[in-house]
């Protein structure tokens, strides 16, 4: 069975993560009469249902961004989408208020984030979409997608038509090549941290369990383990590429890193200094909140109170070269120390890989809009200042990339305090107008010695022009 839906979108946002969401509840805020210009939309994901990293909604665990990085309050305080307004609908605002918490759990921003989708009009889960094309006979895109039955299967086919499109795919669990053949191994013990609470039980009944990842997640997983074994049979170790398990940059000026004055400032430098500056900006985004550090290092001193060092071992420094099956079930990781030089090896039962993630590529995806796409000397997409890919010119509508162009827009690119700013500079591009009016300034920093001239008007009905950076 085929569907074709012929009344074209104004907009189509493939994948719905919070970045789309924030999108769709941002434009459903805009007036979607016939003659008012507000823009029709539709979001289509290939879950059956939202579910925001549910692998890792640790108890206690918080969020790292404050809970006004919700979907919408940054750029719209009074939507009805806010998180306010969901611990209103659910009368927990008074609770919430005597907790004086400015950093949520993420169980709680997973259940708003859940509230607002499954309330939110115009979001199709279970459509996983295949396809997308350029028609230049109608001006419009081309969305093939297959609706997928409650288990997964494919249960019938769709199209539909779209003047433009939002990319909001998200990112994917990475997997260092050494580590990869264990991780398919279904006998072995080896995830990723993305499903650690899926692996939980089996993990702990492991006599000893290795983590790998310098990160937060690391951190929290490492944590969740050590305070469920028991005082001096701990078995646990905990490796890390970077020279320390660092503290995320977290002071006031450095936070400014993740303001759209610095998203523009980064957007206007060459290509090869971006891509010398986002490794280099590690600890901005890839630390540890300096609580979890505290917590660590708190839980492992109680567990010197009584004489003895608690049975871990916690290395920075180490990658992992090669790694292998000992006995079908315990895992041989060959090591090696960046500093010293030096190499080792360690076996264990189980291995927890906080090893991150990295940008889903778009090359399936858009397989058939591949010729239309302007490359940078990298291969990737180049995205414009308004978040628009780079198109021939005989397309005339507009692909949108949500996360996804770190390369071209910075660390900001993951972050959830930039959603709503984002979401609503694609919405005023989109219609031409300006429904959120956006701030000019939002650092005290200033990040360069000249500053790129912004502009401020806005043609009703038009998009404003590529700007092409070198």
């Amino acid at each position: 069975m085929t569907t074709q839906l012929d009344t074209p979108h104004d907009l189509v946002g493939i994948g719905i993560g919070p970045f789309n969401l924030s999108l769709a509840a941002l434009a459903h805020g805009l007036p979607h009469g016939p003659h008012d210009g507000g823009p029709a939309t539709a979001f289509y994901d290939q879950r059956p249902e939202f579910r925001w990293h549910p692998g890792l909604l640790i108890e206690g665990a918080t969020l790292q961004v404050p809970f006004l990085a919700d979907l919408v309050t940054l750029a719209d305080p009074a939507s009805p989408w806010s998180f306010l307004r969901y611990l209103r609908h659910k009368e927990r605002l008074f609770p919430f208020y005597f907790a004086e918490q400015l950093h949520i759990h993420r169980a709680e921003y997973d259940a708003y984030c859940r509230w607002v989708a499954g309330n939110l009009p115009g979001l199709h889960f279970g459509h996983q979409v295949d396809a997308v094309r350029w028609n230049p006979e109608r001006a419009l895109f081309e969305v093939d997608f297959t609706q997928l039955d409650p288990d997964g299967e494919a249960e019938a086919l769709g199209r539909t038509y779209t003047r433009n499109l939002a990319l909001g795919i998200g990112t994917a669990p990475y997997v260092p090549e050494p580590l990869k053949p264990l991780a398919d191994a279904p006998t072995v013990p080896v995830f990723h941290s993305s499903d650690y609470l899926d692996h939980r039980e089996r993990i702990l009944a492991a006599d000893h369990v290795t983590v790998i990842g310098s990160g937060q997640s690391g951190a929290e997983v490492f944590l969740d383990l050590l305070r469920a074994r028991p005082a001096g049979r701990e078995r646990l170790t905990w490796l890390a590429r970077t020279p320390s398990f660092a503290p995320m940059e977290y002071s006031k000026l450095g936070l400014e890193h993740f303001t759209p004055d610095y998203t523009r400032y980064f957007h206007a430098l060459p290509e090869n200094v971006r891509d010398r500056l986002v490794p280099a900006q590690w600890q901005l985004h890839k630390g540890i909140d300096a609580a979890t550090i505290a917590a660590i290092h708190e839980e492992l001193y109680r567990r010197t109170l009584n004489g003895g060092w608690p049975d871990t071992v916690l290395t920075p420094g180490v990658s992992v070269r090669t790694a292998g099956r000992v006995a079908t079930t315990k895992v041989e990781l060959h090591l090696e120390h960046t500093e010293q030089g030096t190499r080792s090896r360690i076996t264990t039962d189980a291995v927890v890989l906080a090893t991150g993630y990295r940008e889903r590529p778009l090359s399936s995806l858009l397989a058939g809009l591949d010729p239309y796409i302007r490359k940078d000397s990298a291969g990737r997409p180049r995205i414009d200042d308004r978040y628009r890919m780079h198109l021939d010119p005989t397309v005339t509508g507009t692909v949108f990339v949500q996360n996804g162009e770190r390369h071209t827009h910075g660390v900001g690119a993951p972050d959830l305090g930039l959603a709503a700013w984002r979401s609503a500079t694609i919405l005023n591009t989109l219609t031409g107008k300006e429904p959120y009016p956006l701030p000019d300034r939002t650092a005290f920093t200033r990040f360069g010695l000249h500053e790129r001239e912004q502009p401020r008007t806005r043609i009703p009905g038009q998009l404003l022009p590529l700007v092409e950076h070198p």
